[in-house]
């Protein structure tokens, strides 16, 4: 049964992904590299919207450059689905901030893929879809 969704995850499973998600997401916005670290898995990956590929290390130091400033964001449609011992939690962001001293703005889909391992939850992939603006 391991390889099938649950029909509803737990309800503290869920809470314990949405505030590790949440958890991740301002570690991001306030550069805390040990806490982005920490919710990673050594061979985690990232396919940005241009199809290139991260590692955790090119990933985190892309993250904690002084050139890159992102503010506050929120995540929309959020879900999170569970097979086993794989969760995959995806949604929707609008990101605004600064990248060498000049504005931007992204809108996004994405979809953040954990793994459950020695009883933690670390992040294993990421993969965002860019969402043009009109």
């Amino acid at each position: 049964m391991s390889g099938l969704a649950q029909a509803a995850p737990p309800a503290e499973l869920v809470a314990q992904l949405r505030a590790q998600s949440d958890a991740w997401d301002q570690a991001i916005v306030r550069r805390d590299r040990a806490a982005i670290e920490a919710n990673m898995a050594e061979d985690f990956r990232q396919i940005d919207g241009r199809g290139n590929v991260e590692t955790k290390a090119s990933f985190v130091e892309g993250l904690v450059s002084p050139d890159l400033v992102i503010d506050p964001y929120t995540v929309e449609d959020f879900e999170i689905r569970v097979y086993g011992d794989t969760a995959l939690l995806s949604g929707r962001t609008r990101m605004t901030g600064r990248y060498q001293g000049q504005a931007f703005k992204s809108h996004y889909r994405y979809i953040d893929i954990y793994v459950k391992r020695g009883g933690a939850w670390k992040i294993v992939s990421v993969q965002i879809s860019r969402i043009p603006e009109p």
